[in-house]
Parts: structure tokens; C-alpha cells; sequence
């Protein structure tokens, strides 16, 4: 994606605007939460579990070259052949090679996020391979001609009668002409047209959860089984992964896979989670007759290197998403790019370049709800301070944003002053909320006022003062 298009107040100004997207998010704010609640509160050692899962990607970080070379060797001994990528232009390009030695006319895709990373699609279909993604968010959006909004609900963005349309603009090539308005029916119709697609691909490429470096198997984890039959049904299954995503074990997979469908869904187990691993050996009823892993770095290397590290435990499970006000307000196309959400304004800015996305690590509250919903307990509003300091150090923002902190940072290092200008601060606020008690209007904060007023302090003291007083 250009970086133009990383204009998150820009992007943010049009989301608040838009009817269609403000129903759309306010029908799925609350079902993420309360499942996820359910599902953590059914499991009573999920702080264990949390620990354990933490410890571990910790220990695999610090071993990273050492099990993905294991998981080479290991998929290797199974027949299958493994591509390093250093950038995603470059995994794109070694997918699309093995496409054109298969003499592939049709790929079918399960949902990947590194795919999109990569902008495989688009790679594919610039060589003539018709490609078509067969998770029904993707395909959604697809044929929307839009990239996904959510990490793991790519089209939540988009209301029943939106589905509806599309649907109805596209299905009727295939003889399809009713307008369907039954999401049921909706549901079935995509099912019809994907059907040929899957019995008719060359080249089924997915992603993965997980890698075991043990056995060279990948773990796959979908609720729609789509996944399944693009890995199982055409002659060559291409796997696409972050270089983050192997684990030592079979049972370390497991410890994480507790935590996954409870933090992304509040399901206690996805509708389908498979262990699978190279092509098609004798004794298999099904399977490819060619297996290719392609392994992708895209500046992993550098977050692995630097202050960002913590982030490489993120399995993509979407929690910190669901959990962001921001996020619930404006959605995940604000942020301009692959990863919406708290995640991915820590890991964008890294990928794409922070002097492209500079406001990204300004687009939170710093509420810390996503740090504490995160399952593998990541810090990411302590990442996305540091991305905040590198975009003053680097003179990123506003000059006004950077006086502003400036002239912060200069009372808050003088305490007797910083006392008594809250003091002053506190009378003022109080004088302009006059017998309302709120504020309609705040002077140097019209934005914030425009669509809310103000409480004044619920005390004519600062929270120093009285603790000073009381203490005494």
C-alpha cells in the first residue's frame, strides 16, 4: 500500500462520517468482548497458561535461527521445499515463480495477513493467474476491491445489504440473478460459486498459525474449513508465514492454541484446527503432490534487533483490536495499511517506515485495555510510547504537537511550578464550567469540545493538594 494512503486523521475524519461503517461497527462492538470474557472466565488457569505462553515465545525469540533452520530440515526430510524472503516484494515474487513452473491458471487462497503484506493477489493476477480468496470475509472483500478491515473478521466492516449488493453485482455471471437478502442464503450462494473454484485450482496457498519446528508440520486454524480444502485439493500448496511463527513442539503449539480461539473468537477451539506438513505420501487418502514453505522476514529481523522485540510473541489473534475504542470508532482501513488496531500501529510504522506512518503511534489513548486482553502479555501501549518518542526525535509531527510537549516536559521537570500552575488550571476550568458543570467550549482543545463538553474537576483542589492536606 502507497504511503500516501497512511494518513490516519484524514482516514479517521471520513470513518466518523460514515453512516454505513458506524452501524456496521456498533452491531459487532460488544460480541468479541463478551465471548472472550466467557470463554477466559470458563478456564481457570488461563493466567498459568498466559505465563507459560510468554515464557515460551521468549525462549523461541532468543533460539529463532536455531528451530527455523530445525523446521527447514524437518519439512525438508518430508519432501517439501522451503523459500527464504527477506521482504515481501520478494516472497511475492518466489509465489509467483512457483505458480508459473506449475503452469497455474487458477489459485485459490486461505486468509493470510503476511499474504497481504505482500500484495500477493495483486502479484498474481499482473502475471495472469486468476486468484481468488476463499475465506468468505476475503472474498467479501475481494470483490469489494477493498483490503481487509480486521485481522481475523476481514469484512466487518461491511453491513448485510452491502454483502447483499456485492453479491448480486457479482454472482450473476454464474447464472445466480435472485437479490438474496437472508444471510443464510448469502452464506450458501458463496458457497456455491467457491465450490468450482476449489474442484478447479492449481495452487491453494495459506497461511499459518503456527510452525513446528519438531516435525516440520504447520498448524492451520479456520472456522469455515476453507483453509483446509485450499491446502488439500490442488496439486501444490504454497504456506506463507512470518519467520515469528514457528514453536519448538507439537505441545507448545498446543499451549498456544488454548489461548488463541478464546482471545480471537471466545471459542474454546476453532471449528477447524490442522496439523498438517509436505505433499501427499503414500499412505495419505488426500494431500498435494508439491509442498513449498515460503519463510518471510519484512523487518521481523529489525523488530527482533531493536526496542520492538516483545512484539514478535503477536499470533494475531485480534484481541487488542477488539478491545481499542479507537478501533471500535473508526476501524481498521483509518490506519491506512495491512495491521489496524494497537498491533498494528506498533508493527506498521516498522514496515512501512515511521516517517510514513507517524501518526499511527498517536492514534491511542493509552487506556491499556490491549495490553491487558493481550495473551501473550504485550506491552503495546510501552511500544507505542517508544514509537511516540522516535516520531519527536525525528521531528515527525505537528511543530505545535512538539512545543506542546516541549512546554510539558519543561513544567513537569519543576514540580513547585507544575503544583501551582494545576492549581490555577483547576480554578480556571471550574470558572468556565460556571453553575453547568461542564465545559461546551475549551480553548486550545476546540477538536475534543466539538462533540462533547467537559466535565469541570469534581474538587476546586488538585488530586496534590488534597492528597498534601490529607496526608497531613
Amino acid at each position: 500500500m502507497k504511503a500516501e494512503s497512511l494518513q490516519f486523521k484524514r482516514n479517521a475524519t471520513s470513518a466518523l462520517h460514515n453512516v454505513q461503517l458506524q452501524e456496521a461497527l456498533a452491531q459487532s462492538k460488544t460480541g468479541f468482548i463478551g465471548k472472550r470474557s466467557e470463554a477466559v472466565a470458563a478456564l481457570p488457569e488461563w493466567s498459568k497458561i498466559r505465563e507459560e505462553a510468554k515464557a515460551l515465545k521468549n525462549h523461541v525469540l532468543d533460539h529463532l535461527d536455531d528451530y527455523l533452520l530445525a523446521y527447514e530440515s524437518a519439512v525438508q526430510a518430508k519432501g517439501g521445499t522451503v523459500h527464504w524472503a527477506e521482504s515481501s516484494e520478494q516472497a511475492a515474487q518466489i509465489i509467483v515463480e512457483i505458480c508459473q513452473q506449475e503452469n497455474a491458471k487458477h489459485v485459490i487462497k486461505g486468509k493470510s495477513m503476511v499474504s497481504e503484506e505482500a500484495e500477493l493477489n495483486s502479484a498474481l493476477e499482473a502475471v495472469g493467474i486468476d486468484t481468488v480468496e476463499t475465506d468468505l470475509g476475503e472474498y467479501i472483500i475481494q470483490l469489494a476491491e477493498e483490503p481487509p478491515s480486521h485481522i481475523i473478521a476481514p469484512a466487518i466492516h461491511k453491513t448485510k445489504q452491502q454483502v447483499s449488493e456485492l453479491f448480486h453485482e457479482n454472482h450473476q455471471q454464474y447464472g445466480l440473478t435472485e437479490k438474496l437478502e437472508n444471510r443464510v442464503d448469502l452464506v450458501n450462494e458463496a458457497r456455491q460459486v467457491l465450490r468450482d473454484k476449489f474442484q478447479n485450482a492449481d495452487v491453494g496457498i495459506t497461511g499459518a498459525n503456527f510452525l513446528v519446528a519438531e516435525t516440520g508440520h504447520h498448524v492451520l486454524v479456520t472456522n469455515e474449513g476453507n483453509g483446509d480444502l485450499s491446502s488439500l485439493l490442488p496439486r501444490t500448496h504454497i504456506v506463507i508465514a512470518g519467520i515469528e511463527k514457528v514453536v519448538p513442539t507439537l505441545e507448545d503449539a498446543s499451549c498456544l492454541l488454548r489461548l488463541l480461539a478464546r482471545s480471537a473468537t471466545g471459542q474454546h477451539f476453532s471449528n477447524y484446527t490442522s496439523f498438517m506438513g509436505g505433499p501427499k505420501q503414500e499412505d495419505d487418502l488426500d494431500g498435494p503432490e508439491n509442498f513449498h514453505v515460503v519463510l518471510v522476514d519484512n523487518k521481523r529481523t529489525e523488530m527482533y534487533a531493536g526496542d520492538l522485540k516483545e512484539m514478535l510473541r503477536c499470533f494475531r489473534c485480534g484481541a487488542c483490536l477488539n478491545h481499542c475504542p479507537v478501533y471500535g470508532s473508526v476501524g481498521g482501513h483509518s490506519y491506512g495499511w495491512v495491521y489496524p488496531g494497537p498491533m498494528g500501529s506498533v508493527v506498521t510504522p516498522v514496515m512501512v517506515g515511521i516517517e510514513n506512518a507517524p501518526d499511527l503511534a498517536h492514534a491511542c489513548t493509552l487506556n491499556g485495555r490491549c495490553a491487558e486482553v493481550c495473551p501473550m502479555s504485550i506491552p503495546l501501549p510501552d511500544l507505542l510510547r517508544k514509537h511516540r518518542q522516535t516520531t519527536f526525535e525525528k521531528q515527525l509531527q505537528t511543530s505545535t504537537a512538539r512545543y506542546g510537549i516541549a512546554l510539558w516536559a519543561w513544567f513537569v521537570k519543576r514540580p513547585s511550578l507544575y503544583r501551582k500552575s494545576t492549581a490555577a488550571a483547576v480554578w480556571f476550568l471550574n470558572l468556565l464550567g460556571g453553575k453547568r458543570g461542564s465545559i461546551q467550549r475549551l480553548p486550545l482543545a476546540g477538536a475534543w469540545t466539538k462533540s462533547r463538553d467537559m466535565p469541570v474537576p469534581q474538587n476546586k483542589a488538585t488530586f496534590m493538594a488534597r492528597y498534601k492536606a490529607e496526608k497531613s
